[in-house]
Order: C-alpha cells, then structure tokens, then sequence
C-alpha cells in the first residue's frame, strides 16, 4: 500500500523530513517497548495526543489506518487476561484459563501500550512519503543506493500487484472458470500473481540496470534534496520527550515493570 503524500494533507507535521518522522516514530516506541506497566502507557498514550491532532489526518482516516490496532488491543487484553501470569486473588478459573488481579493488570497494561506505540507511530507515518524516505537515507544516511531504490521500487509496484490480481479474477470469471473450487482457484490465482511479479521484477531490474543504478565507481545525483533542519530534529527532541517523561514517571512511581524480568 503507497501512502499518500505529505502534499495532500496540512499540519506541523506534515511538512517535516520523512527522516524526522521515522526518527520520531522510533524514538517514541522503542523505550516504551521496555516495560509493561500501566503509568508509562498512559502517560504515554495522553502526551502523544499531540501527535496525533496535529499529523494532518482526519478523524476517518485515522480511523482507517489504525483499525488494526483498535481491533488487535482488545484481543491482546483477553488473551492476557486469561493466560498471563496468575498474581494476587484468584477471580476465575476454568481448565488452562486462569484469570487474577495480576493477570488483569498485566493486560490492560499490554493493550493500553500498544495503543500508546501504535496510534502516535501510525500518525507519523502516515505522511511519509516513500521517494522522500527512500531520498533521505540515501543522502542523510548513506545507505546503500542500490538497496534503498530497490526497496522503494518494490513498493511501487504493490499497487500493480493488486490491479493484477483483480484483472486476473475478471479474466477467470469472464471464461467461466472462477465459480467452482475456491480453494484451488486461490492458489492457481497465488501462483498465476507469483509469475506476473517475477517477469515484472525482472523488466524492471533490466531497465534500472541499464540506466545505472548500482554501478560501482560512479557517483549518484539526486532530483531532490532531502533536507533536515532544526525543526525536523525537534520533532525527534519532542517525540524523544514524551517517551522519556513515560518513563520517568513510571520509574519514579514505582510502576517500571521491564519486559525481561517478566520473562524470567
């Protein structure tokens, strides 16, 4: 799936380096991904707010891109809840299922953080343009060229991918061989895409190959320049800030529970 473009869409975050949102988004998840505690989440989860209002999305597409998420969360919570680790009183029991004080904490805990990761990050990324990314790490970072643009390549054509599929499904049905055997029908569709995805990959290939791309010795220029200013590193500053105040509250609470030691 392409993400639309930055351009199409208004706020502070909007036109700021993809760089800096990718660096937001980490700065954000990775130290929240190190506890499983209720104060760091919801700190977490109310301070990012702000990301969230002023990423330039409206409220259906928010909606829309996160529908994993609201769907997952709940799932996550039941499944803790029933087979997580048992602590404190015993509030139902039945069979492997065991459900406890520490084991509802545990999970409200875990869904509460991944709401409090996955709804800011989500909201970053979804004015991340993949060219502008692509451009980024190539300049700023000095990642591999011939990596970066394949990579970036390759997403481009998931959007030709689905129109095959759905040009392949109308071409089966027009000869009357897409009504019987769902099962074998999937499959030969899989295999018929797999085909049409390899000839692709390799025409392009081709066509990259004879226009340089990845020949060693010669320096690449660039259609654009991919800045990063003092703005796109403050948003990293700020992003970096919530999660820090996450955690220095639940540290100074009391209420840091680090995932190894959960584990263990």
């Amino acid at each position: 799936m392409i993400l639309d473009s930055p351009r199409t869409r208004t706020g502070p975050i909007v036109s700021r380096s993809a760089l800096a949102k990718l660096g937001g988004a980490l700065a954000l998840s990775v130290p929240l991904v190190l506890s499983v505690d209720l104060v760091s989440a919801a700190v977490a989860l109310a301070l990012g707010l702000g990301i969230i209002l002023t990423s330039g999305l409206t409220p259906r597409e928010f909606f829309l891109r996160t529908l994993p998420i609201w769907i997952g969360a709940p799932s996550v919570f039941v499944t803790v809840s029933l087979y997580g680790v048992a602590r404190g009183e015993i509030l139902f029991e039945w069979g492997v299922m065991r459900v406890s004080e520490g084991s509802l904490e545990l999970a409200l805990a875990s869904a509460l953080r991944l709401f409090a990761v996955g709804l800011p990050s989500i909201a970053l990324f979804a004015s991340i343009d993949p060219t502008d990314l692509a451009d980024g790490l190539i300049q700023r970072l000095h990642f591999s060229p011939r990596f970066v643009m394949g990579a970036l390549a390759a997403m481009r054509l998931l959007g030709l991918l689905t129109n095959d599929a759905r040009s392949l499904a109308l071409a089966r049905r027009a000869r009357g061989v897409a009504d019987h055997g769902r099962v074998r029908r999937f499959f030969g569709a899989a295999f018929a895409l797999f085909v049409l995805a390899i000839r692709r990959g390799t025409t392009l290939s081709t066509a990259m190959e004879a226009r340089g791309f990845g020949v060693p010795g010669i320096r690449r220029t660039h259609a654009r320049v991919a800045t990063f200013d003092r703005r796109d590193a403050l948003l990293i500053l700020v992003c970096l800030a919530i999660s820090g105040t996450a955690v220095g509250v639940a540290v100074a609470t009391g209420a840091w529970n680090f995932v190894f030691t959960i584990a263990a």
